[in-house]
């Protein structure tokens, strides 16, 4: 995929074209942004324009070819092992990158998940990039870039990436995936501008989980403790989908917030659920709705700190029902 076929970051393609254009490439970028909103296709865009033999990743050359294979010579990608960058990683690469290109003018590397080098590997890529080698490019992809040491972060360029806007997003969905216009409007609200989410395994989830899902909570009220402890079970056992539902909890009340605020039903994520929006409604006020989506961001707080995820449930479904 070349520049001009990348949705969106207008303002990501032209600082990136400039800089190829006047031959002034940093050594080291940070692209740093949500998960599947664009940065590693934006960052193989680049790669693309730097071996292409016409200087614009045209797409169709020998050299964008391996690119796009991901057989290219003087291309390397670095992804985790397991749940970290390793050390041993790292040195391969710096290896690689102490040789002369082979075709390309540079020697390219993409660390995919650069948050998640542990801090022997952090430490060893920080020699590399204090004494960068002028033949070697280094772009690495962040969605928590925080995590990214501070030292590794002050010596890349630093690019952010946004959401892509909602309306944008849903064009696309309604294009590529022909969905309808409420499924649409959902899938976009719900991915928060990224593709990946989209048009990956989230879409049954949005569409079709996410209903059963609040009905159930919906029925439930402080004195349901089986029915309670039944759905965080649940919803415990899927432990990779569990920040997507709690998005979907999240937005069903924020939703309800917005109605009792007198906001358009347009506005609001699940457009397909107005009618439940507008029944349970009345039970809430500001204040508890407040406190249900408080609710929901410890959780997440609790998730990310690898508490047990069926206790962390049973916690806020007892919140939420309350």
């Amino acid at each position: 995929m070349t520049f001009s076929q990348i949705l969106g970051h207008e303002r990501q393609k032209n600082i990136l074209r400039r800089a190829i254009d006047s031959d002034r490439l940093a050594h080291a970028y940070l692209f740093e942004g949500p998960e599947g909103v664009g940065k590693r296709l934006m960052a193989l865009a680049l790669a693309r324009a730097v071996v292409c033999k016409e200087g614009a990743g045209c797409g169709v050359c020998p050299a964008c070819r391996k690119v796009d294979h991901n057989n290219h010579p003087d291309l390397h990608l670095l992804e985790p092992d397991g749940t970290t960058i390793k050390i041993e990683q790292v040195r391969g690469i710096q290896k690689e990158l102490s040789f002369r290109p082979l075709e390309a003018p540079k020697k390219i590397c993409l660390i995919d998940g650069a948050d998640r080098m542990n801090q022997a590997a952090g430490n060893a890529l920080l020699k590399t990039l204090e004494e960068p080698n002028g033949d070697a490019l280094l772009i690495l992809l962040s969605a928590r870039p925080e995590s990214v040491l501070s030292t590794i972060r002050s010596r890349c360029q630093r690019l952010p990436f946004a959401r892509l806007p909602q309306a944008l997003l849903k064009g696309v969905l309604l294009e590529q995936l022909g969905v309808d216009e409420v499924q649409g409007h959902i899938l976009a609200a719900l991915s928060e501008g990224s593709f990946k989410k989209a048009l990956g395994k989230d879409r049954d989830l949005y569409l079709g989980r996410r209903r059963e899902i609040l009905k159930t909570l919906t029925a439930l009220s402080p004195g349901s403790i089986l029915p309670t402890l039944e759905l965080a079970q649940s919803l415990a056992e899927e432990k990779e989908r569990l920040p997507d539902i709690l998005d979907i909890l999240q937005a069903f009340y924020r939703d309800l917030l917005l109605y009792q605020h007198g906001r358009s039903e347009s506005d609001l994520v699940n457009i397909d659920l107005a009618e439940k929006i507008r029944r349970v409604a009345p039970r809430e006020n500001t204040v508890s709705l407040l406190n249900k989506l408080e609710a929901i961001a410890a959780s997440r707080r609790q998730l990310d700190r690898n508490v047990n995820r069926q206790l962390a449930m049973e916690v806020l479904l007892m919140r939420l029902a309350a």
